[in-house]
């Protein structure tokens, strides 16, 4: 059956009835109390109930009928790795012909074998659910997966080098130091491409594992939100309801901390920071009057709020009581930013979701990149990744790995690059320890040579795909070249194509042997 795996859609009932499922499993697996040293288990990924239904409902050896042509298809997608994970695409396949063999089935009709699908899940549903068919699968089902609740060893196949070698990005094991990516390619380059292969390798590795890796990715041009793309999203086991549109609805979430219980110097810092970064946004001229006055607002609004997360309504409120009496109605540079943040209404009240349990795509197409706006929006997000990783202990590793948690991926990042960013600069620093990577973009390298934050020196991963100029001093910090090397790189840089890059070559230059970088064409992936 030719491609059983791609472009596959779910069925409107089938979601729901995994949840059952879920739940009916959970409840045969687990202890009807624990004590304290051990918890109830939990199973984390719908592709595993779909997983099994599918193999109960091929074992029934029934005559198929044409029933299957009734199923309403929804656009939520299924994700390759029913298929794929144990190898077990063949199996399933073999299977399915089995069993439809008698039938006139078009293979080539995705929809038709979406409905093959779908009609085998819902039937290995409902043989499951009769009186104690679960149980019993679960005795009989003995071979159990010697990788269990281990860490996958996220070694993420993005290309090839010369001779089909395959080339690896090494993102957990304990013999690197950090797991940050930049990445400089012009447009047309495969910047998108890259970025969707780093996707889909963390999400096909980790997504049935018990250490998923989410991601929050900001999709400046607005490709990967765009309806006609839909099918990209199945590569990263995510669908529509993963898209957050802020024009159309607010962020799930408060960008402000909450200092509930906290003490007032939390506070008057977090104030500060937080004047200061509203100033620099605008890169309008703004007097240290003005400056002082907000972080002022700042601190009189979470009184407002008795600390609670305030809004930015209450700052334009703390802020005009501040001002002169015969300036009160003037929109100085502060509450011109300030009334942009308030009017585009960006964010909610209150937090209804915890952006690291599930993976989310902010569209960001509909406002100007460099704008007060985008920036404020990918600013507010960094900082609320940094207060949500505060409160989580350290990852999970073992002998050879350590657990990753969450990727953040800024595309065009070279708009928040180019001020001072605190919540960028923390996240970078402290990732590693509680399993989160970023992955930065942008189409210069030269937009990583900032003088507020030495991001070369802290990136595992400098991916060089085609560039529009090349800066000799950039070149010399990424790869520590000069001479012959350095003008060997430049060449090597001038000549890529679109999908090809060049990378450090780590290993050489530890051996103090062969080539300072190593060129690679990067895996078709959308």
């Amino acid at each position: 059956m030719k491609s059983l795996e791609t472009n596959l859609k779910q069925a409107d009932t089938v979601k729901a009835k995994m949840e059952i499922l879920k739940d009916h499993l959970e409840k045969e697996i687990n202890l009807a109390q624990y004590t304290p040293n051990y918890k109830h288990i939990s199973v984390k990924a719908d592709i595993k109930m779909m997983r099994i239904c599918l193999l109960a409902g091929l074992s029934e050896q029934e005559v198929r009928t044409n029933d299957f042509q009734n199923i309403v298809l929804t656009s939520n997608s299924v994700f390759p790795t029913l298929f794929t994970t144990f190898s077990l695409t063949e199996v399933f396949s073999s299977l399915i012909k089995l069993r439809y063999h008698h039938l006139n089935v078009n293979w080539e009709d995705n929809s038709t074998k979406s409905r093959v699908i779908n009609a085998e899940i819902l039937r290995g549903f409902d043989l499951l659910m009769k009186e104690n068919n679960l149980s019993e699968w679960l005795k009989t089902s003995t071979n159990t997966s010697v990788n269990a609740g281990k860490i996958p060893f996220l070694n993420l196949e993005i290309g090839k080098y010369a001779g089909e070698i395959p080339a690896y990005l090494d993102m957990n094991s304990k013999n690197i130091t950090n797991t940050q990516i930049l990445i400089a390619g012009t447009t047309g380059s495969g910047k998108s491409n890259l970025l969707a292969v780093l996707m889909h390798q963390m999400r096909s590795i980790s997504i049935e594992t018990d250490y998923p890796v989410n991601f929050l990715f900001f999709d400046y041009k607005g490709e990967f939100s765009d309806v006609a793309n839909n099918e990209w999203l199945n590569d990263f086991g995510i669908d529509r309801s993963a898209i957050l549109n802020p024009v159309e609805k607010p962020l799930p979430f408060t960008p402000f901390k909450d200092f509930t219980g906290k003490t007032q110097n939390e506070i008057n810092l977090y104030s500060t920071e937080l004047a200061e970064t509203l100033c620099n946004i605008d890169k309008a001229t703004i007097s240290a009057n003005m400056s002082n006055r907000l972080s002022t607002a700042i601190i009189n609004a979470y009184n407002l709020t008795n600390n609670k997360p305030i809004t930015f309504a209450k700052i334009i409120e703390s802020y005009t009581m501040l001002q002169a009496e015969n300036k009160k109605e003037e929109m100085d540079s502060i509450k011109s930013v300030l009334d942009q943040l308030q009017r585009a209404n960006l964010f909610a009240e209150e937090d209804t979701t915890d952006l690291i349990t599930s993976s989310y795509i902010i569209k960001m197409d509909k406002f100007p990149k460099g704008g007060v706006v985008a920036k404020a929006v990918v600013y507010f997000i960094i900082s609320k990744l940094n207060t949500i990783y505060e409160n989580l202990p350290k990852q999970a590793s073992d002998k050879e790995k350590v657990a990753l948690r969450h990727f953040t991926i800024i595309d065009e990042a070279h708009y928040m690059l180019d001020f001072p960013n605190p919540p960028l600069k923390e996240l970078i620093a402290v990732g590693r320890n509680k399993g989160m990577s970023i992955i930065l973009a942008t189409q210069n390298m030269e937009s990583y040579k900032s003088k507020h934050f030495d991001f070369y020196a802290n990136a595992q991963y400098p991916l060089i795909m085609k560039q529009q100029s090349i800066n000799d001093s950039v070149i010399k910090d990424v790869f520590g070249v000069t001479g012959s090397d350095l003008a060997e790189i430049k060449q090597a840089i001038s000549g890529l194509q679109k999908g090809e890059l060049i990378i450090r070559n780590n290993g050489g230059i530890a051996l103090g042997m062969g080539k300072r970088f190593k060129k690679m064409m990067v895996n078709h992936q959308i």
